[in-house]
């Protein structure tokens, strides 16, 4: 019975122990604050790095679509000016015009088809002796992230973009 007894013994502090450990873990459910505050400020310096970056790739992009038409535009004037020796020619007769909008251009230009759900509005101006310069303007429209900005294109491929 003595051999039996140290046995016993060893058996129930096992035990002992293994209810303890476990109640430790039962009591160990969640995140602490400080943890969760740590997370929250490294998602927010994350979010304060990228939207900026984020906002300027959008804004660049809705440049490229004035960018794209002004440069056709420009084309498509060249080859109407090699077709009817001057840049605007209504009723056979070359004449200056002032401030074209997108329906007279595309009147005179068919091949101008800029889209739908334009951030730009275009505009085209003919100078000089009969009608031998143009100036190709896109203005953003206001409201959008382009609001403000005006690119010009001219006959000469004189450009501030």
């Amino acid at each position: 019975m003595i051999d039996w007894q140290p046995v016993l013994y060893e058996n129930n502090v096992e035990h002992i122990i293994v209810t303890v450990i476990r109640r430790d873990e039962m009591n160990r459910k969640g995140f602490t604050l400080i943890e969760l505050l740590i997370v929250i400020a490294i998602i927010s310096i994350l979010a304060a790095i990228t939207i900026p970056g984020y906002i300027g790739v959008q804004t660049r992009a809705a440049r490229t679509e004035a960018y794209t038409n002004l440069e056709n535009l420009r084309l498509l004037e060249e080859q109407y000016f090699a077709e009817n020796g001057c840049y605007y020619r209504p009723a056979g007769v070359c004449t200056n015009a002032n401030d074209m909008n997108l329906a007279t251009i595309q009147a005179f230009l068919p091949g101008f088809r800029p889209g739908a759900g334009l951030n730009y509005t275009y505009t085209l101006t003919t100078t000089g002796a009969t009608a031998r310069n143009f100036t190709a303007t896109a203005t953003g429209i206001a409201g959008r992230r382009v609001s403000g900005d005006i690119f010009t294109i001219d006959n000469n491929n004189n450009r501030n973009f």
